[in-house]
């Protein structure tokens, strides 16, 4: 399972031993003019790269990675993000880690390990009482609560009725990540949740998909009320997601303005355009996901 994708190299970060090494270079290098260093930033910062990625089973060994793709999602929400990655990782006969297909010997990547993006489901009605999973539902509610009020009976009903499972899909990678690998990530989960469920295993039969997804909208528009806004105003990280929203009998936004700190967290422009974090919240049903997987095929088939 690999796709091909242009990687800026500026985004992967410095190696940390070229930055020590640079350092006696900057101060040689003191006399030049500031035009050319400009020059060269720039001419660095355009450099792109070939990169395939690929989908692994879910190891230990992915623990930090997956973790800091959680923090990336939950940001400062009261989560116990090490539980869920946990438990991520003892339930890795549902979901996938993405890693690079192969790393250059002579590679700058300090892991090549490094985790690009996984996906899973943790059912939360199999798990209920899971402290980090009651921590996702209380935020859930909350957040309902204030900005679609109207929906909280409708949701609080569904999450509570142990007849109809509920399953909790986490899609998370970075941003350099094509889309293209999500098509035959979402086709395996849906495979591994089916195999699951014919196993008896945790995470099988659901009747509901729950999502929080990353979004943005521009920051000249206001916050609508009750976060009511049209989809259109929002844009999706992932941008598959936008068809799982489509297809969504619950849904609502929140801003997440105020817990960001970093470009990381979701403080992103688009050709100039500031744009403020949100958090879209989705309620799927289960027999909508064969739409949402022709939707998917469609439009991300290389």
């Amino acid at each position: 399972m690999a796709s091909s994708a242009k990687r800026r190299a500026v985004g992967l970060g410095k190696d940390p031993n070229q930055d020590e090494n640079s350092s006696e270079e900057d101060l040689s290098n003191d006399g030049d003019s500031g035009e050319e260093d400009s020059e060269g930033s720039e001419e660095e910062i355009n450099e792109e790269v070939m990169v395939d990625f690929e989908a692994h089973a879910i190891t230990h060994n992915d623990h930090n990675g997956i973790k800091k793709l959680l923090q990336q999602l939950f940001l400062k929400a009261r989560v116990d993000m090490s539980e869920m990655t946990d438990i991520i990782i003892q339930q890795n006969h549902v979901g996938s880690v993405i890693k690079q297909s192969e790393v250059p010997e002579d590679s700058d990547d300090e892991d090549p390990d490094e985790v690009f993006g996984f996906i899973t489901m943790l059912n939360l009605t199999e798990r209920k009482g899971v402290k980090c999973l009651e921590d996702v539902r209380e935020l859930i509610v909350d957040q309902c609560e204030k900005n679609a009020h109207s929906q909280v009976e409708q949701l609080e009903k569904i999450l509570n009725d142990t007849s109809n499972p509920v399953g909790f899909l986490l899609s998370e990678r970075f941003i350099n990540v094509p889309p293209q690998i999500a098509l035959p990530l979402h086709k395996q989960l849906q495979e591994e949740i089916l195999e699951a469920q014919r196993t008896n295993k945790p995470s099988g039969k659901c009747n509901y998909f729950l999502m929080i997804c990353k979004t943005c909208r521009e920051a000249s528009k206001s916050i609508p009320a009750r976060g009511g806004a049209p989809k259109e105003d929002y844009m999706f990280v992932n941008a598959e997601e936008e068809f799982f929203y489509e297809q969504a009998s619950i849904k609502f936004h929140f801003s997440v303005q105020e817990e960001t700190d970093s470009c990381l967290s979701g403080r992103w422009s688009f050709d100039d355009v500031p744009m403020k974090p949100f958090r879209t919240v989705m309620l799927i049903p289960a027999d909508r996901i064969p739409t949402i997987m022709d939707k998917l095929k469609e439009y991300l088939t290389v």
